[in-house]
């Protein structure tokens, strides 16, 4: 059957390759920004691409438990790296508007207060950190039933991305909103089981 072939592959990918894989955009696109590649303004472009492959790992991350409940597609094993690969690529994100685009500690934190997309993105940030933070087995000891609670800020956090992405895209873009509608469904996906776990 398909989804044993795939089960099958997937228990034999090592993890590591994840990470390899989904880090190889980041040079290439470095590249691509001091090449030319990333067209006029490659600062705001660069900054656009790394957030956008993080809602997109966050989405994926999202997929996992319903592709293993509904379709008996079981790939458990990469959840942990897609996520602290979603949090690295927005912190890069976070870098290159901090660093290369606005370029002063003081604008940085105006901008947070001032503009609501960068308040809700930087929001989404906050909370995606205890999230990296105790992404370990030792954590995940330590904190028992706790960890499982404090990890539903996944939910929360891939929310927030997508309404960031919305806010700061110029008119009307329908991509944003794709994300977005998709992100509410895998949540809607989890709604039995969610309210159980808060019970717990």
């Amino acid at each position: 059957m398909l989804i044993d072939g795939i089960n099958l592959v997937a228990r034999k990918v090592p993890t590591w390759a994840v990470y390899i894989v989904y880090l190889i955009p980041v040079p290439v696109l470095l590249y691509q920004g001091m090449t030319g590649g990333l067209g006029r303004e490659p600062i705001n472009a660069l900054e656009r691409e790394l957030g956008e492959i993080a809602l997109q790992l966050l989405v994926i991350g999202l997929c996992i438990s319903p592709l293993r409940k509904f379709a008996g597609v079981n790939l458990i094993k990469f959840r942990r790296a897609i996520g602290l690969l979603a949090f690295t690529y927005v912190v890069l994100h976070l870098l290159v508007w901090a660093v290369l685009d606005i370029q002063s500690l003081e604008r940085v934190w105006a901008d947070i207060i001032k503009r609501p997309y960068i308040t809700i993105g930087m929001a989404a940030f906050v909370m995606m950190i205890p999230l990296a933070v105790t992404s370990n087995n030792r954590s995940v000891r330590a904190l028992g039933a706790v960890w499982r609670k404090l990890h539903l800020l996944t939910y929360p956090v891939a929310i927030l991305a997508a309404v960031h992405f919305i806010w700061l895209s110029k008119g009307f873009q329908l991509e944003p909103l794709v994300y977005l509608t998709v992100i509410l469904g895998l949540l809607a996906l989890r709604v039995p089981s969610l309210l159980r776990k808060v019970a717990v």
